[in-house]
């Protein structure tokens, strides 16, 4: 006679080969293995999808904030105008649909990779920019649109917040698994944290552990043993994921290229999406009026693509040094 355990887990079989729909893994392998047949190998991006920052920006200015969708549409501009001066087949954009919806009209269904943000500016825990409906929102996004979503995550949070950050994002995993849009992550350990090599690889296992999948992560720099461990764990835990972009947090060029030499060693890192290194003194200066249209396109045009050339430079040293290795 099996023992009660031993029929539990029979039922339990049972049931998944009844109904596969309930199997989170063939669920996910579908979901991967029937994306969009855009592949991109590499992502250099160019993030203004800021509505906080930017809206601080004007004010501080002493400017209407009702300029910044102009700005935003510039930027779109300027994105297009980098790329090329780089090189780049196309951009690569993040954009929202609060301060940026006619620019972001204007970028979408040219064949660019774009992620727009669902999260509230700033908020802990998470909360959602148009409120709990996630999937009825999603529901109307063009299918080329990534799903955006930053939240300020860290393993040791106090319980409650973890488990309520956690729970939102699982149900932003599901409306995008629903929607058949693909998920960016970017998980910031908040700087009020103690942060050290395993902060964002026990993040990112504690969010595989809850069954999260996304197809993108986009998360800070890290030394090299964090780089590693990243990379052990998406292996482990989702091959198929297409990788991380890095964030530049408002540093520096200098300290952004540097980030870079680290991360350009590993395959796992796509690219980049920064955006205030790249945009934020020319458009603060375009907000004052001592820039016009044309001369902040260019001014942020040209940093973009000091930045897409800096990532090809490391990829194309890195190869090198790979191949010499190799013999």
């Amino acid at each position: 006679m099996p023992t009660e355990e031993e029929l539990m887990d029979y039922l339990a079989r049972s049931e998944e080969v009844a109904h596969p729909d309930k199997d989170e893994q063939l669920n996910h392998l579908h979901r991967v293995t029937t994306r969009s047949p855009k592949n991109w190998p590499e992502v250099c991006g160019l993030a203004f999808d800021h509505r906080r920052q930017l809206t601080d920006m004007a004010m501080a200015v002493g400017v209407d904030v009702g300029r910044l969708p102009d700005m935003k549409r510039l930027l779109v501009k300027a994105a297009e105008q980098g790329a090329r001066l780089a090189g780049l087949a196309t951009p690569a954009i993040l954009l929202d649909d609060v301060l940026g919806q006619d620019a972001l009209n204007e970028a979408t269904g040219r064949g660019w990779w774009i992620a727009r943000p669902v999260e509230l500016p700033s908020s802990r825990p998470l909360r959602f920019q148009h409120g709990e409906d996630l999937s009825s929102r999603l529901r109307h996004w063009p299918s080329e649109h990534i799903i955006k979503c930053l939240f300020f995550y860290h393993p040791d949070d106090p319980v409650e917040l973890r488990l309520e950050q956690e729970a939102r994002v699982h149900r932003l995993y599901e409306a995008a698994r629903l929607s058949g849009l693909q998920l960016l992550l970017e998980v910031i350990p908040p700087s009020d944290s103690p942060i050290d090599d395993t902060t964002l690889p026990r993040s990112l296992d504690r969010l595989y552990e809850l069954g999260i999948r996304p197809d993108w992560w986009k998360l800070p720099s890290m030394s090299e043993r964090g780089w590693q461990s990243v990379g052990e764990i998406i292996d482990e835990q989702d091959p198929h994921c297409c990788g991380v972009v890095l964030l530049g947090l408002d540093a520096p060029m200098g300290q952004v290229k540097e980030s870079f030499g680290l991360a350009a060693k590993h395959r796992h890192c796509k690219g980049f999406t920064v955006g205030r290194t790249l945009f934020a003194q020319p458009c603060r200066e375009w907000l004052a009026g001592q820039l016009n249209d044309d001369e902040l396109v260019t001014y942020v045009a040209s940093n973009y693509a000091e930045l897409i050339n800096e990532w090809h430079s490391l990829r194309e040293r890195d190869h090198a040094t790979y191949v010499e290795e190799r013999g």
